[in-house]
């Protein structure tokens, strides 16, 4: 019995100590309360004494009425708070000697109490869940859905209207289930020693003809058979190792058509003889184009994998000229440029945090043939478009566009989802122009890049909420007639709904007084906008902190107490401050799937809190910086540097209580959101590999198909699935043999077939399973 009253008191001395301390910060008294017990029940035990089965009974009861009142009938909430006192019943059970051997009784209705409790959370609704149907209507019979034809997939987003829609109808809601593995291919590019932490798999496919072309996180081209998934050629880019990269990813190439033809008619890959780095460049009529992490863009042949001469230098284009700062490594594109009226646009990523003069973020329009520049919008200049004079500089690290463009040729514009200035917590460094153009959407005219509109999602932005989605393109019906629309998911959980043409909100943007008090020679916007379509979550308070266990969650407890948090766009501070949503945000460069026929839209909002904290210089021993995106990064010519991270309990798991991820779909003609659901197991995050569904985090994007089945896979768990578009319902999933933290796209072959493909290759800052694959499903025969 010496064991157990040690274990006891032990147990009880350490939730009396963290309780005070959490007493002190002003939050709950439970936890002391709870240490005072233990430690008397320790006691008590030592002499087998009836009262400390008395005792215990007590305050068991106290717990599950306090969990209760916390929780409500909430399973995770409430077994979490439970679980660990109702295994510390065992010793009490049984303990041995003449004294209070009746005690064990007064347990056992405890117990049955918590099983009928147990039984309850498994009936009444999850509140997290909101359960509905989208209307299966055709609102929109001939939507434009872009010149693609409906076997192909021929930019990011399918077209550059960025729907991630498909009109390909054998794969349905009633046989998706006989979907099975067609082939798998693997790159043979894997994360190296050398390499960054954030080296991920995000890549799109495109399908042309009958050709594939996949890059991969070290720039490398693939081309595959798309009937079979045989290797047609490789273009290897070599990009250099060098660990000032923030990211070592690449989403897409880009497709330029052969001159004369439009995008709805293609070419067809054919077998190289060689591989392709070792190929000639060649004059090109239809082009690939490839950006690097190491600030080039280089045009490619789709036939051949060679180099396209008659592009910029043999190829070759260096996104360095002109740049104000030249650091390696602070400058790159990861995702694909846009390829539209007859120029290609490059936008780029310039890392968070790392100094205050870095390159510029100017986004820039190349000749599709020749790669002269033709025009260039920096958003620190943004009146002067102009192709930049032989001498000259952009401005200093500008607001910049890491994520995907889209266009719509007709009127003649260019959207780009515009970032943060670095530092992003540290707004004293922005000018007027900057602070206009961050953290946004801008309609950028083709022909000469000035700005038609722009429309904010952020006022003085300090929390590197940059806008991360391509913005999805279809015509909308609303009260007013068919409008031409534009829909972009933010992090902060909203969903703009704008008219493209003029930047005008289809649905109302209102502001929403924001939290103040930030460090000396900086401000907040006292106020933030907010979309009538969002999926913003309900503040963070102490008790939807949560844990493994009571000590977990008494530790983050006091963790959330110690920090700043007024509620979302809390301002940075040197104490620390919650963010939340967090810097992964609602939603991310995965974007959402918008149906133009049906008129809704899929996505996967996200809930996960961060921390970020502003260390002054003067005095401070800060270690290693410039660490990626988490960790410290010394904000160099800053007078602070910037800690940030996931808000995680020392069991290093999420400190706000679960779901953590969803599906989620909504009527773009209404604003509802119709039903919501949570997404994902945690069989790839636990010891034990029990897929229990409890809506974990992701990364990665939809694609909806008009046969109503949605594709993606995105989650922290190894697998691909399709849902009903209609009620969010999981209709199948197949295991996949690395991390699938990427977008699928779906096509015909030549045997006309629909087939899936999904890169699967993880995602280095998650933790998912790495891997260098490429697998394809196709129904079973004679199932369509």
């Amino acid at each position: 019995m010496i064991i157990f009253s040690i274990l006891f008191a032990l147990i009880g001395l350490a939730l009396l100590l963290g309780g005070v301390w959490l007493i002190t910060l002003g939050g709950s008294l439970y936890y002391a309360i709870a240490g005072v017990v233990l430690l008397a029940v320790g006691v008590l035990i030592k002499k087998n004494r009836c009262a400390a089965r008395l005792l215990y009974a007590a305050f068991l009861v106290g717990t599950l009425i306090w969990s209760i009142y916390e929780s409500g009938f909430d399973w995770w909430p409430l077994a979490t708070r439970m679980g660990m006192f109702l295994i510390l019943t065992i010793p009490l059970f049984i303990s041995t000697g003449t004294k209070g051997k009746g005690g064990n009784k007064l347990l056992l209705p405890i117990w049955g109490a918590t099983a009928a409790i147990t039984l309850i959370t498994l009936i009444v609704p999850d509140s997290s869940t909101v359960s509905g149907t989208l209307s299966n209507e055709t609102v929109s019979a001939n939507p434009d859905t872009g010149d693609v034809p409906a076997d192909s997939w021929l930019s990011y987003g399918r077209s550059n209207l960025g729907q991630r829609y498909s009109p390909l109808t054998q794969i349905t809601p009633d046989n998706v289930e006989t979907l099975e593995q067609a082939w798998q291919y693997r790159t043979g590019d894997l994360k190296g020693p050398k390499d960054v932490g954030e080296t991920t798999y995000e890549a799109t496919p495109l399908k042309i003809g009958n050709a594939l072309y996949i890059c991969t996180p070290h720039n490398w081209v693939v081309a595959l058979d798309a009937d079979t998934g045989e290797k047609l050629w490789v273009y290897n880019a070599k990009v250099p190792a060098e660990s000032q990269r923030q990211h070592q990813t690449c989403r897409g190439v880009s497709y330029l058509p052969p001159a004369g033809l439009s995008t709805s008619e293609s070419i067809v890959a054919v077998k190289a003889s060689r591989p392709a780095e070792n190929m000639p460049s060649m004059q090109c009529d239809a082009q690939l184009f490839l950006p690097t992490s190491d600030a080039r863009l280089i045009a490619i042949d789709p036939e051949t994998g060679a180099r396209c001469s008659n592009f910029a230098n043999d190829g070759e284009l260096d996104l360095m000229h002109n740049m104000p700062f030249k650091q390696a490594g602070y400058y790159y594109s990861t995702s694909p440029p846009l390829v539209a009226g007859g120029v290609v646009i490059v936008a780029g990523s310039v890392n968070d945090n790392y100094a205050v003069n870095a390159p510029s973020g100017v986004i820039r329009a190349y000749d599709v043939k020749t790669g002269e520049l033709k025009w260039n919008w920096d958003s620190g200049h943004p009146d002067d478009t102009a192709p930049i004079g032989e001498g000259e500089v952009y401005a200093t690290s500008s607001p910049n566009s890491w994520s995907t463009a889209s266009a719509d040729p007709a009127l003649g514009l260019a959207y780009f989802p515009m970032g943060n200035r670095t530092p992003d917590q540290l707004g004293m460094y922005r000018t007027p122009a900057e602070e206009k153009y961050a953290t946004s959407v801008v309609a950028l005219s083709l022909e000469t890049g000035q700005v038609e509109w722009v429309q904010q999602f952020i006022h003085h932005d300090l929390w590197d909420m940059d806008t991360p989605a391509q913005p999805s393109l279809l015509d909308l019906d609303t009260d007013s007639g068919v409008q031409p629309a534009l829909v972009v998911p933010t992090k902060q959980g909203d969903v703009y709904v704008l008219n493209r043409a003029t930047g005008e909100p289809i649905f109302p943007i209102t502001e929403k007084p924001a939290p103040q008090g930030t460090i000396p020679g900086d401000f907040s916007s006292p106020t933030q906008p907010e979309s009538a379509l969002n999926f913003k979550p309900e503040p963070l308070t102490e008790a939807k902190m949560w844990g493994a266990t009571p000590l977990d969650q008494l530790m983050c407890r006091i963790q959330f107490k110690s920090l700043k948090y007024d509620g979302q766009y809390t301002p940075p501070s040197t104490q620390g401050t919650l963010v939340y949503p967090g810097n992964f945000g609602v939603f991310n460069w995965g974007s959402i799937a918008v149906d133009p026929k049906r008129q809704v839209m899929f996505g996967m909002p996200l809930y996960l809190a961060f921390t970020s904290k502003l260390i002054p210089k003067e005095g401070a021993a800060l270690g290693e910086t410039n660490t990626g995106e988490q960790g410290v990064n010394e904000n160099a010519g800053a007078d602070y540097a910037v800690q940030m991270g996931p808000f995680l309990s020392p069991l290093g798991v999420p400190c706000q209580q679960p779901p953590w991820g969803f599906v989620a779909g909504a009527d773009l003609r209404t604003g509802k959101i119709e039903w919501m659901h949570k997404n994902g197991t945690v069989e790839d995050l636990s010891p034990i590999p029990v897929p229990i569904k409890m809506g974990v985090p992701g990364i990665g994007g939809p694609v909806i198909t008009e046969g109503g089945v949605v594709f993606m896979a995105a989650a922290v768990d190894d697998y691909l699935r399709a849902y009903n578009l209609t009620d969010g319902e999981q209709l199948w999933e197949a295991r996949l043999p690395a991390g699938g933290q990427a977008t699928p796209m779906t096509y015909l072959n030549s045997k006309g077939e629909q087939m899936v493909v999904i890169v699967a290759g993880g995602h280095g800052s998650i933790g998912t399973t790495i891997g260098d694959y490429v697998v394809a499903y196709k129904l079973k025969p004679n199932q369509e």
